[in-house]
């Protein structure tokens, strides 16, 4: 049989051995407790257990399994190597070759249909705790040495104006500034981050982590403008006229999905977006209009069955504490069974774990108020399966004459985002699709007007920050050289 060695080449392993490790226990904050806080649930790994953890790896080859199924091919193997001999350091910097934000992905990917779901160990025992280790390093080298300032090459005298402050934004910003392009990031919210910040709760993604980043881009060189709507203070002409050579659209997707169903104008009923930003962030963070909490109510419903729909119903749980309601419910509505939920099978666990009740096969008909137009009850129809729809789910078919109601003081729809289509529509020759999407080339970004880029949620609709960031970087290449070119 052929040995095995390291990813030098110069270590003999040993799978077996290495498959008799346990997986090592990540230790969480205790339901009870964290549903009082709005800290982060997940308490990471001490250096002995990250080591540990990591000697489980068996060290396939490149792109093979791990590496190959993360959209930003990280090196997972080699950084999994310097991880078990304790070069902290050496594996963090193994993520950042490849990933701007690795300490954000280690937290938020859904790695069970990622890199961990492809990890070799997971086919015999549990896999590798892949994210939970690309976080450890990250964060361990921010608190010991902070984020280490690339070189930069000499300036070009070429200007880029990037729409967004979030994942694909923020990495366009980074590797254009490496390749001596000035960058200036527009943003329409008071701070940078995007839905890492605005969208994904504390209790998953501590602000200071996003915090640390936005100040080593500014260390850097990257400029932010806030508090500034592209498409209505300022049209992609008007930056071209001001100097700027090349635009990057990373404008995401946080338009909500509404029901247009009777009733849902009512008050204490939120879309999920409001809600979670609401909830959330403290007031230096919040756009005028969105400073004060949003209502906790004692029956608390949340419609919907992803990441958001999970972010919206913890939240709602911390509320409902601290707002002194010991007795009331949170409850997720969702129209499909558990098994069809796109969202990653973890946090429903923590939801589960802090109290979190969940119906199946139902949805919506109506929403009900009370004499003052507050919403308080709501009527749901019930489901069942038929037939997979495009997405590859079995589709929830009305249950004729099911119709029930029940108590709901507070609403969350949490059911996808859409585009902004503010820019399209001052932006004569920007092409986009019956959905409001930008049109891209798919390897460079491109859009329809020359020197526009695009990528990220604003062009494939609502999805990952790994997949965004990934767009982001090879929309960088492209942008670089059409600079160079031009």
């Amino acid at each position: 049989m052929a040995k095995r060695f390291d990813r030098t080449g110069d270590v003999e392993i040993n799978r077996k051995d290495r498959l008799k490790i346990p997986r090592q226990v990540m230790h969480k904050q205790k339901p009870t407790e964290r549903v009082h806080n709005f800290s982060e649930v997940y308490l990471g790994f001490d250096a002995e257990t990250a080591q540990l953890e990591a000697s489980r790896c068996l060290q396939c080859p490149e792109l093979s399994g791990c590496a190959g199924a993360c959209p930003l091919h990280n090196d997972i193997p080699r950084a999994m190597w310097h991880i078990s001999r304790g070069e902290f350091l050496q594996a963090a910097a193994v993520y950042r070759e490849t990933s701007n934000l690795p300490e954000v992905c280690g937290r938020v990917c859904p790695q069970e249909k990622l890199c961990q779901g492809s990890c070799v160990v997971g086919k015999r025992d549990q896999p590798v705790f892949l994210g939970k280790l690309e976080y450890f390093v990250t964060d361990y080298e921010r608190r010991t040495v902070g984020l280490k300032k690339p070189e930069i090459a000499p300036a070009t005298g070429k200007r880029i104006a990037i729409v967004g402050a979030g994942p694909a934004g923020l990495a366009v910003a980074e590797e254009l500034i490496k390749r001596g392009h000035a960058a200036t990031v527009f943003e329409i919210l008071p701070v940078a981050g995007g839905v890492m910040v605005y969208g994904i709760p504390s209790f998953k993604l501590d602000k200071q982590v996003i915090a640390d980043k936005v100040e080593f881009l500014k260390s850097i060189g990257v400029e932010f403008v806030f508090n500034t709507t592209i498409g209505k203070d300022k049209t992609l002409n008007d930056l071209f006229a001001d100097g700027y050579h090349s635009i990057f659209l990373g404008t995401g997707a946080w338009v909500p999905t509404k029901l247009n169903l009777p009733g849902e104008n009512l008050k204490g009923i939120y879309m999920a977006t409001e809600y979670l930003i609401r909830g959330n962030l403290s007031p230096d963070y919040l756009p005028e209009g969105f400073k004060d909490r949003p209502e906790a109510g004692k029956h608390i419903a949340i419609l919907g069955g992803g990441d958001t729909a999970m972010d919206c119903v913890r939240t709602a749980r911390r509320l409902q504490i601290q707002a002194g309601i010991t007795d009331g419910s949170v409850i997720d509505y969702y129209r499909r069974t558990e098994k069809e939920m796109p969202g990653k099978a973890e946090e429903r666990t923590n939801a589960n774990e802090e109290g979190i009740e969940f119906k199946f096969l139902v949805a919506p008909v109506q929403f009900l108020g009370d004499e003052t137009g507050h919403v308080c009850k709501m009527e749901l129809l019930r489901m069942e399966l038929g037939e997979p729809d495009a997405s590859g789910r079995r589709r929830p078919i009305e249950v004729e004459g099911s119709n029930f109601v029940v108590e709901a003081d507070t609403v969350v729809c949490a059911l996808g985002y859409n585009q902004d289509r503010t820019i399209e529509k001052t932006t004569p020759g920007l092409k986009v699709d019956k959905w409001g999407c930008y049109i891209v080339d798919q390897n460079s970004g491109a859009t329809s007007i020359p020197g526009v880029y695009a990528g990220g949620d604003a062009v494939t609709g609502a999805d990952l920050v790994v997949t965004a960031m990934a767009a982001g970087r090879r929309a960088a290449l492209a942008m670089d050289q059409y600079l160079r070119d031009k």
